[in-house]
């Protein structure tokens, strides 16, 4: 297969946005590096300029981002194996599957890097609040606030990636033993990088709790987070279970 030479490519391909990636600049948090201007969408960039930004010193794209774009590309792998798959007569009894999955995998793509450009959002709202003034009390109150506020937007993006990794694994998995088998290799590589895109958010999301000031939706939203993980990586792990026998399975029930 032709790998893309840039996520803007992939983003034309998709024909939705980009992606990018929001983390709080101080310790305890999954990347603490110093806000810098990000003029551009991070799917408008070429994968050269993408992966020269990620190792740089700027804020984003940063650990989020990099799970964000993983999803994103597990997504377009099984848009890729549905097209590979379809109107091949070995595999017509399979064609709702088929049909289900592509249009669900370029759907789940746009919305993967759609959340990526919200969490860069939600990263200037918390840099915005850590520089508010705080030498009386008023404004000690209000900076308090506006950070707590923040925290629960900059863990609401991942978490909104978290639970569309937990669909993009269903269709994984039901793809799994009902495609081309030349393209197993593929679902294969889809299932890893949707488990490794869902835990790499799931970071994001857990790091942010603490400082939203919320016990209860803390606990809430932890639980949650523990939940979609448990079954995503029980879906990825059958997904490649199945794509390595090398063996069609029964078509599904749509």
């Amino acid at each position: 297969m032709s790998a893309w030479s840039s996520i803007a490519g992939l983003t034309a391909v998709l024909a939705g946005p980009s992606r990018a990636e929001a983390l709080r600049p101080h310790p305890g948090t999954c990347d603490n590096r110093a806000m810098g201007e990000q003029p551009q969408r991070f799917g408008d960039l070429t994968l050269d300029e993408f992966l020269a930004r990620l190792g740089s010193a700027e804020p984003v794209p940063g650990g989020g981002s990099a799970s964000a774009i993983a999803a994103a590309l597990a997504a377009a792998l099984v848009t890729m194996v549905a097209r590979l798959s379809r109107d091949r007569a070995k595999y017509a009894a399979y064609e709702a599957t088929h049909l289900h999955a592509e249009a669900g995998g370029q759907e789940a793509s746009r919305t993967f890097l759609r959340l990526a450009d919200e969490d860069a959002a939600a990263y200037g709202a918390f840099s915005a609040a850590l520089k508010l003034p705080r030498e009386t009390d008023d404004e000690k109150v209000a900076r308090s606030q506006a950070l707590r506020a923040a925290a629960r937007g900059a863990a609401r993006v991942p978490l909104e990636v978290v639970r569309a990794c937990t669909g993009l694994a269903a269709d994984i998995e039901s793809m799994a033993g009902r495609s081309n088998l030349n393209a197993a290799s593929d679902v294969r590589v889809a299932a890893l990088l949707v488990e490794a895109a869902a835990n790499g958010a799931a970071a994001n999301v857990l790091v942010n709790l603490p400082s939203v000031g919320d016990a209860e939706f803390e606990v809430a939203v932890t639980d949650e987070v523990m939940g979609h993980l448990r079954v995503i990586d029980d879906l990825a792990a059958r997904a490649r279970e199945v794509a390595g026998s090398g063996h069609l399975r029964d078509p599904e029930a749509r």
